[in-house]
């Protein structure tokens, strides 16, 4: 710290003043040796992961696969399951029919996005009462049948 003698006589005094010239030299060494040191601070680590063996396994192909059950609510509120056309009152008896003769209960549903939520959840609660176990919504729409009857 130094000291400053006040001019002229009276009752000034011996004045402080800070000397920061070494603070600012001491600061600028330093963020120069950060800047340097930043980038050679990268943290690496290697991963040692397993071979991969890749094998083709022929998978039998059925000889009449069968299709999957879609189920597609229309704006005019018109239920298909597989292009037939369904009341909402004969969808879980006709779903049961068509899940007995099947290994999986799996159903696509294809719903518009027009149609009322109420609407959508009633049909995907009739649904699930005609024995669906898993319902996926279809993430591209289809391309509307015509209804067969």
């Amino acid at each position: 710290m130094a000291m400053t003698m006040g001019a002229g006589g009276g009752k000034r005094g011996v004045v402080p003043t800070m000397n920061v010239t070494p603070l600012v030299d001491v600061v600028l060494v330093l963020l120069i040796l950060f800047m340097v040191l930043t980038p050679m601070m990268n943290k690496k680590f290697w991963i040692h992961t397993p071979k991969q063996e890749k094998k083709e396994i022929d998978q039998p192909q059925d000889a009449n696969p069968t299709p999957p059950l879609v189920l597609q609510v229309m704006p005019d509120k018109t239920i298909m399951v597989n292009s037939t056309v369904l009341t909402i009152q004969e969808l879980p008896d006709r779903l049961k029919r068509m899940f007995a003769a099947r290994d999986d209960h799996v159903l696509f549903v294809d719903i518009d996005d027009e149609l009322p939520y109420a609407f959508a959840v009633d049909v995907l609660d009739q649904a699930r009462a005609g024995g669906a176990v898993t319902i996926a919504a279809l993430t591209k729409p289809l391309s509307s049948p015509a209804p067969a009857q």
